[in-house]
């Protein structure tokens, strides 16, 4: 999500900051299907022959009875003919009315059995042709039990006055918990416009750029945003009595846009805290990644009654102005970092997840060191070492849905997107180098090495993709290093054998596979870095010499030391 689903530091996993009273609608209800908690995955034909290109979509949220009223104009394209459309939407929405290019549709010629919306067209469609979908829509939506490790409305309201303060979350099961979409991560619109109505006195802060505020006659507002190329996930509803604060970001690639942080009245001074973070740490991503990628639009965080999620230009925060050794937030700092690893750079697959969070988990050590140097990259780094699992592999090669890959029990890698995938791309830079390493990412962002504001565009990306890129920036053929740590789940272990003078090392790998990673060795003090062409090596040491392989801890290996302590914790 990513957000954070529950995978950020081990630190941050333990509080979950909700403000507020408990919901007064039942958590969980109305239940889903299967098809409407199934985000992504196999997609049929048809439906991946369609692209949305804007979604203008008209929501009434009335908190008072836990309903949403809207109206969805899509926009679509297909490159394959059609005689029905396939839009998800929660069958808990009920569709009142559909109107087909104008044309209005009698209720016999849709249905939504188990929550994906079947229209019948009025006419075929060839490739190529495009057609419009207005759909009116209704109902409860589904409540979520513990956002946003699961999806849903959250209705809260805030401390002291209690007045209504909503939000939205929809990685795990999807956008059409709340609105009809694309379910899947090429489902994604070049545009959405937004119109939320609210009551009276509240704020609705939401993706992209704020065109207008309508005040009605009886005092309810509606807010008009606009914002392009979004993930399905990531359009979000926030409301509640806010406050803001603003200020113009100067970016070193010289173009400008605004800051902008919605928080809940009576949290001033703890807000301004969190402001002040804004300008430094969007320096940092752009100074070793490039530029914000949505400098046309805003830099928008807005204060939630759930942990966060990487909303596009309005991502949620809701860690409750908590501290942490580190000495910067890091919710804040993830899930900005998502502007760049899942909202610029996008998984063409959920089996790609890796790329969204195990780069954006990554950005937190290197962010330490940024801001003080190797001992707190390194401790950081550390922390992360001990949540690795290895259940699965973080990449198995197919097509899968959000939960395949997220939920362990469900045969997902889990945190290891977050966690593994961190100390992967860690071990990575150690073998190609610091210009390399950032050349690489660079490409796999924006579609090039020299990115500048207006020279890119939102893109989607795999991790087959991003072995090739590794491949052509290092001139090197690094599938090896791939298939080891994404495509198997057990780590590499490095075998020691010491015999008189001599000091043999030797890669134990699953399957035997070929793993020539060159390794550092300290010999009494003196370290040099040992080739390995065959996976394996053996250096002239004296017998009375101190070893130490890998002392900087560049390797990501099997470590006895860290199974033992993470079976302890498992037994206490």
């Amino acid at each position: 999500m990513n957000l954070i689903k529950p995978k950020i530091g081990a630190a941050t996993l333990a509080l979950l900051a909700v403000a507020g009273t408990a919901h007064a609608q039942r958590r969980g209800e109305p239940p889903i299907t299967p098809t409407t908690q199934a985000s992504g995955g196999a997609i049929d034909p048809a439906r991946a022959a369609l692209h949305l290109e804007h979604a203008d979509l008209a929501i009434e949220v009335v908190p008072s009875t836990y309903t949403l009223h809207g109206t969805a104009t899509l926009t679509l394209r297909t490159n394959a003919p059609q005689n029905e459309l396939q839009i998800d939407l929660d069958r808990n929405l009920q569709v009142s009315a559909i109107r087909i290019d104008g044309r209005a549709l009698a209720p016999a010629q849709w249905r939504n059995p188990e929550g994906r919306l079947f229209i019948a067209l009025p006419r075929p469609l060839k490739a190529g042709d495009r057609v419009t979908a207005e759909i009116s829509y209704g109902g409860t939506p589904h409540v979520a039990v513990r956002a946003p490790w699961d999806d849903g409305l959250v209705w809260s309201t805030t401390p002291g006055d209690k007045k209504p303060w909503v939000a939205t979350t929809a990685e795990g099961y999807g956008c059409d918990l709340f609105w009809p979409c694309l379910d899947f991560p090429q489902g994604e619109p070049d545009l959405v416009d937004l119109h939320i109505t609210i009551p009276a006195g509240l704020k609705a802060p939401s993706n992209g750029k704020l065109l207008r505020v309508e005040t009605l006659a009886d005092g309810r507002t509606t807010w008009h945003w606009r914002a392009k190329s979004p993930n399905p996930y990531d359009v979000a509803i926030n409301i509640a009595p806010y406050q803001e604060l603003t200020a113009e970001y100067k970016s070193r690639f010289g173009n400008s846009f605004p800051l902008q942080y919605w928080y809940l009245p009576g949290r001033e001074a703890k807000a301004k805290a969190l402001f002040a973070e804004f300008a430094p740490t969007v320096d940092f991503y752009e100074s070793v990644i490039g530029p914000f990628p949505w400098g046309d639009e805003k830099l928008g965080v807005v204060e939630t009654p759930h942990l966060g999620m990487e909303h596009q230009t309005i991502n949620a925060y809701g860690n409750n102005y908590r501290k942490t050794p580190s000495g910067f937030d890091e919710i804040f700092q993830h899930e900005l970092g998502h502007e760049w690893f899942g909202n610029q750079l996008t998984a063409g697959n959920w089996d790609d997840y890796w790329l969204h969070e195990g780069y954006t988990q990554y950005m937190q050590p290197l962010y330490g060191q940024w801001r003080e140097g190797d001992a707190r990259y390194a401790a950081m780094m550390d922390e992360f070492r001990l949540a690795i699992r290895n259940k699965a592999p973080i990449v198995s090669g197919k097509i899968r849905a959000e939960e395949e890959v997220y939920e362990e029990d469900k045969g997902g890698p889990g945190q290891d997107i977050y966690y593994k995938g961190a100390w992967v791309l860690h071990t990575l830079r150690y073998l190609i180098g610091d210009d390399q390493f950032f050349e690489v990412t660079r490409r796999i962002v924006y579609g090039r090495p020299d990115p500048k504001p207006g020279n890119f565009k939102p893109r989607f990306g795999t991790t087959s993709e991003y072995v090739g890129i590794v491949n052509r920036v290092t001139g090197k053929d690094l599938r090896w290093f791939f298939d080891v740590y994404l495509y198997s789940a057990a780590l590499p272990e490095l075998v020691r054998e010491r015999s008189g003078d001599r000091l043999t090392l030797r890669w134990k790998t699953p399957g035997d596979r070929p793993f020539p990673l060159p390794v550092d060795v300290s010999i009494d003090g003196k370290v040099q870095k040992v080739a390995m062409p065959d996976g394996t090596a053996t250096l002239a040491v004296p017998a009375s010499a101190h070893v130490v392989v890998d002392p900087d801890a560049h390797i990501l290996r099997r470590s006895e030391a860290v199974e033992a302590l993470q079976q302890w914790r498992q037994q206490r």
